[in-house]
């Protein structure tokens, strides 16, 4: 649910504060937003972004990384808010958890200066958590490479990353995995082979990310495979194949995912509901009828919401789009 402050920033925008009481607020740190922060940190300049570093550097690791992720959810309300310089000070931050927070707070931002900066932390940053987040934000810029939305060098350096970093097996699994994810937005020569062999192994962890990956692939080889993980009894397991089977438009899938509208983990219910709207048909439209019925009568606002999406979607008979975001 979103915060009152969240709420306001939906609407009518407020003057934006002078810098200093913005930078008095920030130095207070007695909460990570209010609307001098929500305001007075968008759309920051250069010169502005000095007089922040002093005070910046003085604020604990926890705030900084609190305020960051506090501000992703406030950008995503409000397209008007503009946090770009920010996130950039973030991404050289010496907390890793702070660096994590600023690559999310660059979710929309799809330049190619981001994209080098995130092939080099993806390769080079010294943590972990940092290289498998910069990995897994590659995935867009892969994605805007296969439809043609990018310069072809950009495209293919980005692939030539991911793969290495794929099969590099000094790397550590969690950048492994974020790695392929990325890289399945693409028709690159490695995605079946790699999908495969992550799918095949012993880790549970590449074994969920296969999963993820063939429904990005939009290859219907893995359309067996999808369909028998909608029985596994993980939890997670069940969500990314969910997720795949809407990616992959599988009709078979539509009695499963119609018992997962039930599960007792939310997220399996959210994306069983998003799954049965880019599968589309007269099924799923039934269906997602009868549940937006029962949404309405429980008074379910956000569950109407998004019953409400899936249908706009169903309607036409399916989208075939990658989602690049499920809410959590």
């Amino acid at each position: 649910m979103q915060s009152d402050l969240q709420n306001d920033a939906l609407n009518e925008r407020p003057s934006r504060p002078p810098i200093q009481e913005t930078l008095a607020s920030l130095g207070e740190m007695r909460e990570s937003t209010n609307k001098t922060l929500i305001y007075g940190l968008s759309d920051l300049s250069d010169e502005e972004i000095i007089q922040l570093r002093s005070v910046w550097n003085g604020l604990s690791d926890t705030y900084r990384m609190d305020l960051l992720t506090a501000l992703v959810e406030t950008s995503e309300n409000n397209a008007d808010l503009d946090y770009m310089a920010l996130a950039w000070l973030g991404l050289g931050d010496p907390s890793e958890e702070t660096r994590k927070a600023a690559i999310e707070l660059l979710w929309d931002n799809e330049s190619l200066s981001l994209m080098e900066k995130l092939m080099a932390m993806a390769v080079h940053d010294p943590a972990v958590s940092v290289r498998a987040a910069a990995a897994a934000a590659l995935g867009r810029f892969i994605l805007l490479g296969e439809f043609e939305e990018l310069p072809q060098r950009e495209f293919a350096e980005g692939q030539r990353v991911l793969a290495e970093l794929w099969t590099n097996p000094r790397e550590d699994v969690e950048v492994r995995r974020r790695a392929l994810e990325s890289l399945a937005n693409s028709s690159h020569d490695l995605v079946a082979t790699a999908i495969a062999e992550a799918y095949d192994s012993e880790d549970q962890r590449l074994q969920i990310s296969a999963l993820f990956a063939m429904g990005r692939s939009c290859d219907e080889r893995w359309s067996e495979i999808v369909l028998a993980e909608l029985d596994n009894e993980d939890a997670e397991f069940r969500y990314e194949a969910a997720r795949a089977a809407g990616e992959l438009e599988i009709e078979e899938a539509i009695p499963a995912l119609s018992r997962f509208v039930f599960d007792d983990d939310v997220d399996v219910r959210d994306v069983a509901i998003w799954s049965l709207g880019e599968i589309g048909g007269k099924e799923a439209v039934r269906i997602l009828n009868l549940l937006a019925n029962d949404a309405k009568l429980n008074r379910d606002r956000d569950l109407a919401e998004a019953i409400e999406d899936a249908l706009a979607i169903a309607e036409l008979g399916g989208s075939n789009l990658y989602m690049m975001r499920l809410d959590d």
